[in-house]
């Protein structure tokens, strides 16, 4: 696992092929089961796209430790980013706190006009962030809570990555 672990290309295309193939069930998700996602869980998808770009970048400046490591970082750095996302989007699906999120619902305004309230329905986006369109059934977990779990795993292997690089270059 150290080894594994002290190769930061073997590191960035292995955190960068699981971000292809999030982003790829993802879009599976769409097309074969018909499963919309919300504006949330379109901004948790800007970060693995950005991981699969480090990772593209980092094989292609593979003999550069330095660009290799800020790349490796940027990585964690989106990783973590994509975790708080995602844990936010578990606490609307919760109720643990309404989304602030433009989008996400449709805005109770009881002093709008009927004409008002019918453009604003009708412009809404067809999935809503505060509800589970798909949830695991075995331990009842959404694809928001799923995220959180990975992306922290993936934080910590670029993270861990990167503390083993550093002290075998000291």
């Amino acid at each position: 696992m150290t080894k594994l672990l002290s190769c930061r290309i073997a590191v960035l295309l292995l955190v960068g092929s699981i971000s292809l193939f999030s982003l790829l069930a993802a879009l599976a998700s769409e097309v074969f089961w018909g499963l919309e996602p919300c504006i949330l869980c379109i901004y948790q998808r800007i970060p693995f796209l950005a991981v699969v770009i480090f990772a593209v970048l980092g094989f292609a400046f593979k003999r550069k430790s330095a660009a290799t490591n800020t790349l490796l970082g940027m990585s964690a750095l989106a990783f973590l980013i994509n975790s708080m996302i995602a844990f936010y989007h578990t606490g609307v699906e919760q109720k643990w706190w309404i989304s602030a999120v433009e989008g996400c619902a449709v805005p109770a305004d009881f002093g709008m006009s009927e004409q008002s309230m019918l453009e604003n329905i009708l412009s809404a986006p067809s999935a809503r962030c505060d509800e589970i369109p798909w949830a695991d059934p075995v331990l009842g977990l959404s694809m928001a809570n799923y995220n959180v779990i990975l992306c922290l795993g993936l934080f910590a292997l670029c993270a861990a990555s990167l503390i083993l690089v550093r002290k075998k270059a000291a």
